[in-house]
């Protein structure tokens, strides 16, 4: 005992030294805590309860004599004693066990209460002959069960298992010593053990240390020592173990058996525990003296240590330790807060005894790395930096890195710094600053072995413990560009990879087999970044491994690449055009062979934009707006050619043969260009597979007429077809465009001839053979009245008459002839008229005479009633039914007529219709006297309208 150290990490608490209060008469028999108070069981009978100062709460008379044992149960608010009863009988034991509800209070008198007592039993029985009780534990399990476990001086245990208030109730035994041993054979000590669904029980005699199992039936006995102890000797610990007192040492049990030993001298008066210490009342033999010591085991120290009178009682509650003197004094023992037992450490430098102190109690890992963090701070102070190191190490994940990186760099223990900022990796929390660091350690003190081993010691890709990017920046940067190759490949940065290949390395080809061996969606992005430094050096094989991201050759047999769906899932040629914007005819070649490749491809608009952007340019340059812009590269949606935004810096190789090369390679182009325009707007589709608005401007802007002429015509825009033979001034192409396209009878527009002959009218030089000719054409359609004619070709000042000559007879003759026909028409339609007339007279000023003698409806001879109508119809009036005022034999036609004139009312208000015809009429003079002919046009008012309608049937009756 010696050897350990002491400390004073106890205290008197503000209860301090005090005494029983006097309400407490008796002598002090028994006592329990629990529920935040102190009961105390006294000779006379009568329990008190104290609370946390120490002050008397109540007291009743628990028993008539002597309160033996009692215990505070924990669960419920019940108090079970043992004490002297009056006897009542003989045969019967003054022992009783009473059960009390302390939450239940009952008036004894005027100014008294005591708790109820809900139970009341005796312990002995006829099968429990009496004996001395010696100690007494109980268990509480799920409630209401208890067991009561009652040890006796004659080597046995009494157990009453049950819901106790209602006395439902099993009792057995349990044989601790063989009774016909005599000595020392009492049970001095009990305690429970529960793992689980396992309950065990400890008993302990002055010879033996038993254990009884009792899930079994019956229960089962278990020997763990030969040698017991004395009363007051006996506790159990928080891990479950049996703790027993000896004169010369103090033992732990567990379930098989004798466990640790401690030998601390002395005679062992009282045993307990307390939050992982050791309580022990020794008394000295030498001087007669008691001491309380609190036993620190785990980290071999007293905690502790206080000479004290004789206790009685040891007893723990509220986080203190209350110690009941004989005399009736108390004291009260409180440990101290982790900080004061470590300032206290620590102003003695006993830091390995504070880390093994917060270590033991468990203190929050925070706490621990503060001790492990001052530790360091003294051994560096020392100047034993290896061993401040390995502190500081322990504190990773609660101190921050910087605090131990900037000690160790003003020291310039590099040594040191490289390790902790490997431990630093090792758990996962370093940041960028620390692998730079890092690294810049090793590349400093040139250390590539440990470099390698930082570098290549990772198993499995990206489970790397540092920050990727920054080692390979670090190691690009320190000229280790294997180092930082193997990291980008094998954490899948294939960017910092090929730009370590291909920017420090001028490894181009390296590059493009690394390129190959990636997944096609990783390959298509390292491309896009890359792919400007691969065409200029290596543009051949940079277009092979374009064209197989983007077609999938290896699927094309397969047929994968007719698929739509499997097409729109791989890469766009699209997205790689910004990489050819100084190679302008390597695009061209990489677009042409993906097109032979590739019939249906979603991109195949803006492809074939680009291409004609290519094909048409009169010099082959590529634009630099798109790296500026980072827009659209094709520039299809703001109309504006893309090959004219910017110039390339691509000269031509030889400049003697400039002129001839630039002609013969801009023809083959436009020869290109024009089967593009041509195969990609076949006929039968309405639109083209690019941009037309593109196509023309482009055309435009490079003046290639036959792709214009084409788009035009396709698009039926034959006026500026001819526009274009007009402003070529080609005279015998533009008639033979107007024979092809104004030929009505193909879907062609004769209006161009008018056009044309407005056009010979204008030119302002001699053009008779062509006028002639666009007469003939526009005689034979009758496109243009002759007044217009003569008109139009009366503005070319060297045109003659003798041009119109023949055209003008032929239209007289034929304006004669329908004059005369005309004529006829006339003449007959007025004879009608004038005999309508005649009728219409008749039939208002002269009777009409009706001689019918049959019905028309059913041909029967025709008697009164009868209707007859002005048609010269007679009915039956049974034969009319309700239709009485109208002919059943001319209503139909009647109907007819009526529905005809509302049809042309209706159409008269249709001016769209009207005006519709008038304009798509070769002679709208020829519809406006048709709706006058009709009489749609005219102003009649709604009076003569009305009169018309009711006039329009004529009837009489009887």
């Amino acid at each position: 005992m010696y050897q350990w150290r002491k400390f004073e990490f106890f205290e008197e608490k503000s209860a301090g030294k005090s005494s029983i209060p006097e309400e407490v008469v008796g002598k002090i028999e028994c006592c329990s805590s629990g529920r935040g108070r102190i009961v105390l069981g006294c000779d006379d009978g009568t329990v008190n309860l104290l609370d946390r100062g120490m002050k008397h709460v109540y007291g009743f008379q628990a028993h008539a004599s002597s309160v033996l044992f009692l215990q505070q149960l924990k669960q419920r608010n019940f108090l079970v004693t043992i004490g002297e009863d009056e006897q009542t009988s003989p045969q019967l034991s003054p022992l009783c066990l009473k059960v009390f509800d302390l939450d239940k209070m009952q008036t004894e008198g005027t100014s008294t209460a005591a708790p109820e007592c809900i139970q009341i039993l005796r312990i002995f029985t006829n099968q429990f002959p009496e004996a001395k009780i010696t100690s007494l534990l109980v268990l509480e399990e799920a409630p209401p069960i208890l067991l009561i476990s009652i040890g006796l001086d004659n080597g046995c245990v009494y157990c009453i298992k049950g819901d106790i208030a209602r006395e439902r109730i099993t009792r057995f035994k349990l044989q601790v010593e063989d009774v016909s041993d005599k000595n020392n054979i009492s049970v001095t000590g009990l305690g429970f053990r529960v793992d689980g669904q396992t309950l065990q029980l400890f008993a302990t005699t002055p010879n033996s240390v038993s254990l009884f199992s009792l899930h079994d039936q019956p229960p089962r006995r278990h020997t763990l020592d030969q040698i017991g102890c004395g009363v007051n000797s006996v506790a159990m610990s928080d891990r479950m173990e049996l703790i027993i007192g000896r004169t010369e040492a103090v033992y732990f049990y567990e379930v098989d058996g004798r466990g640790p030993c401690w030998a601390f001298e002395g005679e062992k008066k009282l045993i307990g525990w307390f939050r992982g210490y050791l309580l022990c009342v020794i008394a000295d033999q030498r001087n007669g003296k008691n001491t309380f010591n609190v036993y620190d085991l785990k980290n071999r120290l007293i905690a502790h240590s206080l000479v004290v009178k004789e206790v009685s009682h040891m007893l723990c509650e509220w986080g203190n330790i209350i110690l009941i003197m004989s005399d009736k004094t108390t004291l009260s023992i409180g440990e101290k807060d982790m900080e004061s037992k470590l300032d206290m450490l620590f102003k003695k430098n006993l830091y390995t005894v504070a880390i093994n102190i917060v270590q033991s109690q468990q203190a929050d890992a925070a706490a621990t790395a503060e001790v492990l963090r001052k530790y360091g701070d003294h051994l560096y102070g020392k100047q034993d930096y290896d061993e401040a190191m390995a502190q500081y190490i322990h504190t990773i994940g609660h101190l921050e890195p910087s605090f131990v990186i900037q000690k160790f760099l003003d020291a310039q223990r590099i040594y040191n710094l490289t390790n902790y900022l490997e431990k630093l990796h090792e758990k996962g929390l370093a940041s960028k600053d620390h692998t730079t660091l890092l690294l810049n350690c090793y590349t400093k003190s040139k250390d590539v072995e440990k470099l390698d081993m930082f570098i290549k010691s990772e198993e499995g890709a990206g489970e790397h413990k540092f920050d990727v990017e920054t080692a390979i920046r670090v190691c690009r940067a320190a000229g280790y560009h294997e180092h930082a190759m193997f990291v980008a490949k094998k954490a899948g940065k294939h960017e910092w990879y090929l730009k370590i290949l291909l920017e420090d390395l001028d490894r181009f080809q390296e590059a493009l087999q690394y390129i190959s061996s990636l997944e096609p969606s990783q390959a298509g992005v390292t491309m896009k970044e890359y792919g400007k430094i691969l065409v200029d050096h290596r543009p051949s094989e940079t277009i092979k491994i374009l064209l197989r991201l983007c077609t999938e050759e290896g699927e094309s047999s397969k047929g994968a690449t007719s698929n739509g769906t499997y097409l729109s899932m791989l890469p766009s040629p699209v997205d790689f055009l910004n990489i050819f914007v100084h190679h302008p005819r390597s695009l061209m070649e990489f677009l042409e062979k993906y097109t032979s490749k590739v019939k249906d491809s979603p991109a195949q608009v803006e492809i074939h934009n680009t291409l004609l952007e290519l094909y048409l340019s009169n010099d082959l340059y590529f634009p630099s707006i798109s790296q500026e812009n980072g827009g659209d590269p094709l520039g299809a949606r703001t109309r504006v050619p893309y090959l004219s935004r910017a110039r390339s810096k691509e000269k031509l190789d030889a400049e003697g043969d400039a002129d001839t090369h630039k002609i013969k390679d801009r023809l083959e182009r436009h020869a290109k260009g024009l089967r593009l325009l041509k195969s990609a707007w076949p006929s039968d589709l309405e639109n083209p597979v690019y941009d037309v608005d593109l196509a023309i401007i482009l055309c435009e802007m490079n003046a290639f007429k036959e792709g214009l002429l084409f788009l035009y015509e396709k698009m039926m825009l034959y006026k500026d077809v001819i526009s274009c033979y007009m402003q070529a001034h080609d005279h015998e192409g533009l008639i033979a465009c107007c024979k092809r396209l104004g030929d009505s009878t193909k879907g062609g527009d004769p209006s161009l001839w008018g056009d044309l002959l407005k056009y010979f009218g204008e030119l302002g030089e001699d053009c008779s053979t062509e006028v002639k000719e666009v007469l003939t054409y526009i005689e034979k359609d009758d496109i243009l009245p002759p007044v217009i004619v003569i008109q139009t070709l009366s503005k070319n000042p060297c045109l003659t008459l003798s041009v119109v000559k023949d055209y003008i007879a032929r239209k007289l003759d034929q304006e004669s002839k329908l004059i005369e026909e005309d004529r006829q028409s006339i003449d007959k339609y007025q004879e009608e008229t004038l005999v309508m007339k005649k009728e219409i007279q008749d039939l208002r000023t002269n009777a009409r005479i009706f001689q019918l003698s049959k019905c028309t409806a059913c041909t029967f001879t025709l008697d009164l009633p009868a209707v007859h109508f002005m048609c010269m119809h007679s009915f039956h009036l049974r034969c009319l039914g309700d239709n009485e005022k109208e002919c059943p034999e001319c209503a139909p036609e009647y109907r007819a007529v009526l529905d005809m004139k509302r049809s042309l009312e209706h159409n008269a208000k249709d001016q769209d219709r009207f005006f519709q015809q008038v304009k798509s009429s070769k002679n709208g003079f020829s519809v406006i006297a048709e709706y006058f002919g009709k009489g749609i046009v005219s102003k009649t008012s709604n009076g003569s309208s009305d009169t018309l309608r009711s006039g329009t049937s004529s009837m009489n009756g009887f």
